[in-house]
């Protein structure tokens, strides 16, 4: 590691609230990509006559715990419950209901405030809040880190390219991206989710169309900046190609400024796919996102416990990234870090 690496590396953790947002947010991340074994209908692991048993990656039948029947096991159901306790234990997650689980023991009407078995509530369709929070945190942070990496990287591509050729490839591509930045974009999405059926890999490739411009300007001005460097003009001189020359020499100094930006344009994404799903043009009906449990809390104004927990959530997560860019801005600026 080299000792300019080192002194940006202390000058993050010096900035207290930046250092912790950053491990907050690994927390929240590898909880939601642990959601099965956090939030499941299934247990994780049974022991039942002696041998061992994982529902939570494989499908049994009733007939295995001493039931009727040969289809899948429903283990909230008290009659295959009492069957394993009998000769046998099962091991929970911690929240004993999944993304698209109904309780069907509530008596209360839903949506149901929060109390016993719902630490959070449910939904006006009987399902638990915390369980489709957890998985919908996963859905929008894997979405948003792949939305932000093959962007980036897009991005980074294109302005490198126009930054160091210069001339008429500059030319031409500021032009391009004047007349891409201008279409509508919120039209397209229409659009698109009008004669496409929306899925994840639909809005990310539809969002990764517009997203990639984020980083053009940063890395075509390092690039345009560096292109006259004398370690650059060496590096032609001595017979070095291109393409070694940008990846090698000028591209480290882009990624300052890419490194940078690139928790702003992780909030961005996120915060694209909410708005998608609370407008109805984002995921299929039926999966777990946050924009869908803040539609759910304006269309029910009498449980309020919806639209502040998607409120809450949203907004911790974009604060932990803000503080997280804050702290890595202030890393690589050379007047915090010498």
């Amino acid at each position: 590691m080299s000792p300019l690496t080192r002194r940006r590396l202390a000058a993050f953790r010096r900035n207290r609230r930046g250092w912790w947002s950053a491990w907050l947010f690994l927390a929240v991340l590898v909880l939601s990509l642990a959601a099965e074994l956090v939030a499941n209908d299934r247990p994780i692991l049974v022991r039942y006559d002696g041998a061992f048993y994982v529902p939570v990656l494989k499908d049994y039948p009733e007939t295995v715990f001493g039931g009727d029947f040969k289809t899948w096991a429903d283990y909230r159901d008290p009659y295959v419950a009492d069957r394993i306790a009998e000769k046998g234990w099962a091991l929970w997650p911690p929240v004993r209901y999944s993304y698209g689980t109904i309780n069907y023991t509530e008596i209360r009407p839903h949506p149901a405030p929060p109390g016993g078995d719902n630490r959070l509530g449910t939904d006006d369709q009987g399902r638990d809040v915390l369980a489709r929070l957890i998985y919908g945190l996963r859905l929008s942070l894997l979405f948003g880190l792949a939305l932000t990496l093959v962007s980036s990287a897009i991005g980074v591509a294109v302005g490198a390219v126009q930054g160091y050729f210069g001339g008429r490839v500059d030319l031409v591509g500021q032009r391009l991206l004047e007349i891409w930045g201008g279409l509508p974009h919120l039209l397209i999405l229409i659009i698109v989710a009008s004669v496409i059926r929306p899925g994840f890999w639909t809005l990310l490739a539809v969002l990764l169309m517009f997203s990639w411009t984020s980083l053009v300007g940063v890395v075509r001005a390092e690039f345009l900046r560096a292109r006259n460097f004398d370690y650059v003009r060496a590096a032609r001189a001595l017979g070095m190609g291109d393409g070694r020359i940008m990846l090698r020499h000028m591209l480290p100094n882009a990624a300052v400024a890419t490194l940078t930006f690139m928790p702003f344009i992780l909030n961005g994404s996120i915060v694209s796919l909410t708005a998608l799903d609370f407008l109805g043009l984002g995921l299929p009906p039926g999966s777990p996102s946050l924009g869908e449990l803040l539609a759910q809390g304006k269309s029910n104004l009498h449980a309020p416990w919806l639209g502040v927990t998607g409120f809450v959530v949203v907004a911790f997560i974009l604060s932990l990234l803000v503080f997280v860019g804050e702290a890595v801005r202030d890393a690589f600026d050379p007047r915090k870090t010498t």
